[in-house]
């Protein structure tokens, strides 16, 4: 049975893919590298260091480390700029966080930075329905590895335990993934994976190996998961 789950940031709780690609396209533009929609698909679950990396190898050249950095903090500020007057969160999330919170134990493995996360968190008051944050300034590889999964299972196992639960099993675990190389991640950790189309079509959510497909996450309740995640 479940009894807790991990959610994925971009293209779960924010709806924010079309915002973090356009901010991309511009200041890789402005280091001389054409950028793509299809690349931006091709990339997700990258970190933002990994993806900037790639981005100047599908490219043709190197980028220093220095200039990786420069380059996500300009992707930073044109990001928060874009979501300032308004929040994209998905309709409903809210709803459905509270929903689940009060059934199971929430947290979130993104490879976002934190700065943004936490951002997010801060200005829509989502704080409180999280216990445990794993973001990409936690863990040294991204998505698929499972590596940042494998993180956020023992960090909200420690807070159950903690609060007088039993340990639980993987398999009491449930991910929340929009991406295939997110789904994999879930999977390579042991985890359950619920896919939600909202970035890549259901076909594909499958295929990487989710064991069910939302296509609103507002359709799904604590029964409803219980029922399909056994």
């Amino acid at each position: 049975m479940i009894k807790a789950i991990l959610l994925d940031w971009n293209g779960v709780v924010i709806d924010d893919e079309a915002v973090q690609m356009r901010a991309y396209i511009d200041v890789l533009g402005d280091h001389g590298v054409e950028f793509t929609e299809e690349s931006y698909y091709d990339s997700l679950g990258m970190d933002d260091a990994t993806f900037v990396s790639a981005a100047f190898e599908r490219a043709g050249t190197s980028v220093a480390n220095g200039t990786i950095d420069e380059i996500v903090d300009a992707k930073f500020e044109l990001w928060k700029n874009a979501v300032a007057d308004r929040l994209p969160l998905f309709d409903g999330i809210k709803n459905f966080l509270e929903k689940m919170g009060q059934e199971f134990s929430l947290g979130v493995v993104s490879m976002a930075a934190r700065r943004e996360i936490d951002h997010v968190l801060n200005a829509a008051g989502l704080s409180k329905q999280f216990s445990t944050i794993v973001s990409a300034d936690d863990v040294d590889r991204c998505k698929p590895d499972p590596e940042c999964y494998r993180t956020g299972f023992r960090q909200i196992d420690s807070v159950r335990i903690a609060a007088g639960h039993l340990p639980m099993t993987h398999g009491e675990c449930l991910a929340i993934e929009d991406s295939p190389p997110g789904v994999r991640a879930a999977l390579g950790a042991d985890l359950q994976a619920l896919g939600v189309a909202n970035t890549v079509s259901a076909d594909e959510l499958r295929a990487a190996g989710a064991r069910a497909v939302a296509k609103d996450l507002r359709d799904w309740f604590p029964d409803s998961i219980r029922r399909v995640f056994v």
